[in-house]
C-alpha cells in the first residue's frame, strides 16, 4: 500500500468540526493494550500498520514519514511503519524500541490506546510498565525465529501482571512464504510453554505487519486461516472495567475535597464495584462504617457511579478519612495487614537488599517497607524455582514483605489496583521494582503490640536521662570503638545509664550467622538498630560503633527513633589514613585479595551527608572527640 494511494483519507469529521469528533467517540468502550515480544518481532510496524489502516495519520504526518523512511527506514525506501512509533532519536538510529510509546486510534466500533513496549532485556522494566494498565496483550513471534528467551520473559509477566486475553501474533509471514506449518509449529511450542506458566488460553494469529496481513482485513495469501483479524478481534475484546464492574465496590482516596466549610467530599477512581446514594460503606484501615449521602462529579451529582469512573464521595456522617484510605463495601471489606507474600520484578541495577527499608506505593497510599525474606527467584526459560537471596536487574522473585503500618489490599488478581505496587529507593526516588500481592502472612493476623504500664518515658525519667541512640559510623580503623569506648567510660563517671554495641563484639552472637555481603551489611544494621531501640525503650544511652556503610540503613535506623533521639556521629578518617593503622591487619589482607567484601577496598562507604556530629581524627585525638560527643549528648537533653 502507498502513501499517495487516493483510498487513503483520515477522517474529514476531526478538521471540520473537533468537538463534532469527540463527541462521536464519547460514548465507546476504550481499549488499553500493548505490544510485546523480544527485539525485531515488527512490534512497532504492526501499530504504524494500525495507525495507517485506522486512517489515524494526517498528510502532513505521511509527508514526513515518506522522508523518514528513505532516511531511517528499514524497508528500501518504502514507507517504515515503525518510524510512526520509534520517536526516540536514539531508537530511529539503531531501528529498536526503547521507551515505551503510547498512541491513540479509534475505530468506528471503539477507542484504543497501544503501548508499544521494547524488546530489549535491558528495558524489560519499561515493559512492564505499560503492561501494567493494559486490558489486552499481543505478543509477536518473528515467524522465522520462533519462541525466543524474551517471548518467555514477556509471556510470563503479562500473565503475572494478571492480562487475560492474549493474542499471539506470528509476524512476517510474508517472510516465510505463508508457510501454515511454520505458523501451526510455533503454536505448538508456544502452547506448551503457556501451560507451564498457567496461561489457560490465548488466540494466534498469522500476520504480517508490513504488508498487512490479517491486520485489519483478511489476507488472500493464507486462505487456511479462518479466525478473526488481529483488529476485528480488538474491537469485540473484553475490557478491565467490565470485568471488575460484578465486583464488591472499592475507592482509593485520592485528595480530600475541601472547597468551602460546608463540603466535605473524598475523590477518588472506583476500581470495582459500583456505588449509590445510600449504599453502606466501611473506611479502611480504621473500619469506621457510615453511608454515602451523594456522589459529586463536575457535571453534577449522579445516581450512581461504576468500576473506572473518578468522583466525589460525601458521607451522612463526620467521620475520619483521608487520602490513602481505602472505601469499601461495608458487608463486603477488603483485607487488611502489614505482612505479604508478593511477586517482584526487580527494575534497578542495585541488587535487591533484604532488610533494607523501601517505600512501598500501593494504591493512593506510600508506607515504609522491608523485604524480610527471599523465597525464590523464578527462571523463565525453565520455570524453575531458584534459591536467591537478592534479585537483580529484570530478576523476578517470590519475597516476604513487611510494611510499617497496616494496608488495605487485595490479592492482585483480584484487584490490579489494590494489590499492585511499587518500591521506591528512598534516598534517590527512583522507582526500583514493580510487585503484586499475593495474600497477607498469617503472623501479621496474630502478632499485635500488647500495652505496658511502665513505658519508655517513665524508664528514662527513673534513670533522670533522655533516651538516645548515638551511631558512629567511618571506615575500619577511623577510631569508632575506641571514641565510644571512652564516651561510654564518660557518661558512666556522671551517672548515666548507657550500653555499647560494639561492631565485631555483636558479630560474636547476634549476627554470627551473617557476612559481609552488601546484603548481610543491611541486615546486621537492621538487627542492631531493633536491639538498639528496645534499649532505649529502657530508657539507655545506647552507643553504637558500626561502619555501617549505606546512608539508607542509617537513616532505616533513625526513622525508628523519636525526634532528637538519634545522634549521628560520622568518624571523619582518610582512607590512607585508617589503612595506615590498619591496627587489625584487614585493610592487609583485604589488598592482597584474602578479605572480599571489605568497605573502602571493594565495597562502597557512603559517607553522611547530614551528620549531627562530625569528628576528625587527624586533627583530634581520640580523648578530644569523645569529649565534643559527650558534649553534644548532653546539649540535647
Amino acid at each position: 500500500m502507498n502513501a499517495q494511494d487516493p483510498i487513503y483519507v483520515t477522517d474529514e469529521l476531526i478538521a471540520r468540526d473537533i468537538d463534532a469528533y469527540l463527541l462521536k467517540h464519547q460514548h465507546k468502550t476504550m481499549l488499553r493494550f500493548i505490544t510485546c515480544g523480544s527485539v525485531d518481532d515488527g512490534k512497532s510496524t504492526l501499530i504504524g500498520r494500525l495507525l495507517y489502516d485506522s486512517k489515524m495519520i494526517f498528510e502532513d504526518q505521511l509527508a514526513s514519514l515518506e522522508a523518514d523512511s528513505k532516511v531511517s527506514g528499514t524497508q528500501g525506501g518504502e514507507i517504515d511503519f515503525a518510524l510512526l512509533v520509534d520517536g526516540l532519536a536514539a531508537e530511529r538510529e539503531q531501528g529498536i524500541t526503547i521507551d515505551v510509546a503510547y498512541r491513540f486510534f479509534a475505530t468506528d466500533k471503539r477507542k484504543f490506546i497501544v503501548a508499544d513496549t521494547p524488546g530489549h532485556e535491558q528495558y524489560t522494566r519499561n515493559m512492564v510498565t505499560g503492561a501494567s494498565t493494559a486490558d489486552l496483550a499481543v505478543i509477536l513471534i518473528d515467524a522465522r525465529q520462533g519462541v525466543l528467551t524474551q517471548t518467555r520473559r514477556h509471556s510470563y509477566l503479562v500473565n503475572l501482571l494478571g492480562i487475560r486475553n492474549i493474542v499471539l501474533a506470528v509476524n512476517k509471514m510474508d517472510l516465510v512464504d505463508y508457510s501454515a506449518e511454520r505458523f501451526y509449529e510455533i503454536v505448538a511450542d508456544y502452547s506448551h510453554f503457556a501451560k507451564q506458566i498457567g496461561m489457560d488460553s490465548f488466540l494466534p494469529i498469522p500476520i504480517s505487519g508490513l504488508k498487512g496481513d490479517n491486520i485489519v482485513t483478511k489476507s488472500p495469501a493464507m486462505h487456511w486461516y479462518q479466525g478473526p483479524t488481529l483488529l476485528g478481534h480488538l474491537e469485540d475484546a473484553p475490557v478491565n472495567d467490565m470485568r471488575m464492574g460484578d465486583r464488591p465496590f472499592r475507592m482509593a482516596v485520592q485528595w480530600v475535597n475541601r472547597p468551602h466549610l460546608d463540603f466535605r467530599g473524598f475523590a477518588g477512581q472506583i476500581s470495582a464495584g459500583t456505588v449509590r446514594p445510600g449504599d453502606a460503606i466501611r473506611v479502611l484501615p480504621s473500619g469506621k462504617v457510615t453511608t454515602v449521602k451523594s456522589i459529586a462529579t463536575f457535571d453534577g451529582d449522579l445516581a450512581q457511579a461504576v468500576a473506572g469512573q473518578s468522583v466525589t464521595l460525601t458521607f451522612a456522617d463526620e467521620i475520619d478519612c483521608s487520602r490513602g484510605d481505602v472505601i469499601v463495601q461495608a458487608d463486603a471489606p477488603c483485607e487488611v495487614a502489614d505482612q505479604f507474600e508478593a511477586t517482584l520484578v526487580w527494575m534497578s541495577e542495585q541488587e535487591m537488599l533484604p532488610g533494607r527499608p523501601y517505600l512501598l506505593k500501593i494504591g493512593t497510599q506510600t508506607v515504609s517497607a522491608t523485604i524480610t525474606e527471599p523465597k525464590y527467584e523464578v527462571n523463565v526459560n525453565t520455570m524453575e524455582h531458584l534459591a536467591s537471596k537478592t534479585l537483580g536487574l529484570n530478576a523476578i522473585g517470590v519475597v516476604n514483605i513487611s510494611t510499617d503500618r497496616p494496608v488495605p489490599f487485595e490479592a492482585y488478581g483480584d484487584n490490579p489496583d489494590l494489590g499492585g505496587f511499587i518500591l521506591i529507593d528512598r534516598m534517590t526516588n527512583a522507582t526500583i521494582a514493580a510487585g503484586m500481592l499475593h495474600f497477607a502472612l498469617r503472623r501479621s493476623q496474630n502478632i499485635h503490640w500488647q500495652a505496658t504500664d511502665v513505658n519508655r518515658e517513665a524508664h528514662a525519667a527513673q534513670k533522670n536521662q533522655r533516651a538516645k541512640v548515638v551511631w558512629f559510623t567511618g571506615l575500619s580503623g577511623s577510631g569508632k570503638s575506641t571514641i565510644a569506648n571512652i564516651v561510654e567510660r564518660k557518661l558512666h563517671a556522671m551517672g548515666k545509664h548507657t550500653f555499647l554495641l560494639d561492631g565485631d563484639n555483636v558479630r560474636h552472637g547476634l549476627n554470627r550467622d551473617l557476612g559481609f555481603t552488601d546484603a548481610d551489611r543491611v541486615e546486621n544494621v537492621r538487627r542492631v538498630g531493633e536491639v538498639a531501640k528496645l534499649m532505649t525503650d529502657a530508657g539507655l544511652i545506647v552507643l553504637t560503633a558500626f561502619i555501617s556503610p549505606f546512608r539508607s540503613e542509617r537513616r532505616m535506623v533513625r526513622d525508628m527513633m523519636a525526634s532528637g533521639e538519634f545522634l549521628e556521629v560520622y568518624v571523619d578518617t582518610p582512607l590512607e589514613v585508617a589503612e595506615a593503622r590498619d591496627v587489625k591487619g584487614l585493610y592487609k589482607k583485604a589488598r592482597s585479595g584474602q578479605l572480599k567484601n571489605f568497605t573502602g577496598i571493594d565495597s562502597p562507604y557512603e559517607a553522611p551527608e547530614r551528620a549531627e556530629l562530625v569528628v576528625n581524627t587527624v586533627t583530634l585525638s581520640a580523648e578530644e572527640a569523645a569529649d565534643r560527643v559527650v558534649e553534644a549528648i548532653l546539649s540535647q537533653g
